[in-house]
């Protein structure tokens, strides 16, 4: 197991009960929005650069799916991860998608944009570190990457189910140490899980940094959220 190395003055203040509560029903909002937002992607164009769109802690496929179907509208090829719910940090899983980011850099012959919902943004910038010649970019939506890793409404149910303590995972990672590639950071002092200084990061732990108004469940299907991913993939 590895330390999970974490830089000192977190000081945003964790999530009311009543925040974490009230992604219930953002849960169930977002659950309902499965459809293309034509709106937001008719001002963007891909042409056809591929991007890799990675699920949170206990969520699959299936909870991007308004996400990616807006940037297919939008003219990129988005890709899930392909892997069912995303349960833990996992040695063997982050070794999968490294040869996903690869394989699929190498078929298209351009480097691959990564955006990471929650845990699917840790993978996504540890990716980054590890195979920085294949990515593009990185964006994360509400990810813990900064401070105590303890310091969210979720750690508990982590460890339970991932068997490892969320700070000690299988894989050697640092995750505040920004990736060598652009890297943004999506968050909000609504996020009823993840507090803002975790989401957002220290100075030099992300290159930018947008502040959206909407919470933790809304990150892949709220228009906002859409706008600004597909205005970052776009710069």
């Amino acid at each position: 197991m590895n330390q999970v190395s974490q830089p000192l003055g977190q000081t945003s203040a964790m999530p009311s009960l009543r925040s974490f509560a009230s992604e219930a029903v953002a849960l169930v909002r977002a659950v309902r929005k499965r459809g293309v937002d034509h709106a937001v992607a008719q001002d963007f164009a891909g042409d056809g650069r591929p991007v890799i769109v990675l699920p949170g802690f206990l969520a699959s496929d299936q909870s991007t799916t308004r996400l990616r179907r807006t940037l297919e509208a939008a003219g990129y090829a988005a890709h899930g991860w392909g892997h069912g719910v995303n349960l833990r940090l996992s040695a063997q899983l982050f070794g999968r998608m490294n040869d996903a980011v690869l394989g699929l850099a190498d078929v298209t012959g351009q480097r691959v944009a990564l955006v990471g919902w929650s845990l699917g943004g840790l993978y996504a910038r540890e990716l980054a570190k590890v195979s920085p010649q294949a990515v593009r970019q990185v964006i994360t939506l509400g990810s813990p990457f900064s401070g105590d890793p303890r310091h969210n409404r979720v750690w508990r149910l982590y460890e339970m189910i991932a068997r490892h303590p969320v700070d000690k995972p299988p894989i050697d990672v640092r995750l505040h140490e920004k990736p060598p590639v652009p890297t943004t950071a999506l968050w909000s002092r609504r996020d009823g899980v993840i507090p803002g200084d975790c989401a957002r990061g220290a100075a030099g732990e992300a290159d930018r940094t947008i502040e959206l108004d909407c919470r933790h469940m809304d990150f892949a299907s709220d228009r906002r959220s859409l706008a600004a991913i597909l205005q970052t993939l776009a710069r």
